[in-house]
């Protein structure tokens, strides 16, 4: 059986039938054999004639399978994926779809938050100092979660607020927001943050 297949795929000439294959060339005592090519070779090679042909017509002629329609079909796919990852992860979080949240795990995380990065220029009661108070209805910004949002991520570069969304996730964003407009906002700290203009 072995044999057989080996025979098949090789088409090799038995020693004993050498001398019929044998050519008339003698290189320093090396005889040459007028052997066929083994078929599993020329398979091979008429495959590679028949894959070049049909990559030839469908990439250069034909232009209905190019590498940039590949890339882009592959690329529309990969959003799909991402897009339906972050929708459920809940980090494709922006502006437009930012919530309010205020159960206890988020509001533990906006004041982390908070504490590290906001108490220079807001003071832990959300007072203001160097930034405005965040306890009133004063929002220069606007006070609603997806305008806190805004300027929390984009900072506020003209007044010395930096931009944050280099620095915190869209998730810990929305964390933060949520934490000033529960935890903070409507409370009355000592010494608020003077508005200019306002009476004393």
């Amino acid at each position: 059986m072995w044999k057989k297949l080996m025979q098949i795929l090789t088409k090799s000439t038995p020693v004993e039938k050498e001398e019929d294959v044998m050519l008339d060339h003698n290189y320093d005592g090396i005889k040459e054999l007028d052997n066929v090519l083994p078929p599993w070779w020329l398979w091979l090679f008429y495959f590679t004639i028949l894959f070049a042909v049909i990559y030839l017509i469908r990439y250069h002629v034909t232009g209905d399978w190019t590498s940039d329609k590949e890339y882009a079909e592959e690329m529309a796919i990969a959003k799909v994926d991402v897009d339906e990852y972050l929708k459920k992860s809940g980090l494709n979080i922006d502006a437009s779809t930012v919530v309010l949240k205020d159960d206890a795990a988020t509001l533990d995380a906006g004041l982390q938050i908070f504490t590290k990065n906001c108490i220079p220029c807001h003071r832990p009661d959300g007072g203001g100092l160097v930034g405005p108070n965040l306890t009133d209805n004063k929002w220069i910004h606007g006070g609603e979660i997806n305008n806190l949002f805004t300027t929390i991520s984009n900072g506020v570069p003209e007044k010395g607020m930096q931009t944050w969304k280099g620095t915190l996730s869209a998730q810990q964003i929305q964390q933060v927001a949520s934490y000033i407009l529960v935890k903070l906002k409507g409370t009355n700290p000592q010494n608020p943050f003077a508005y200019p203009g306002d009476p004393k």
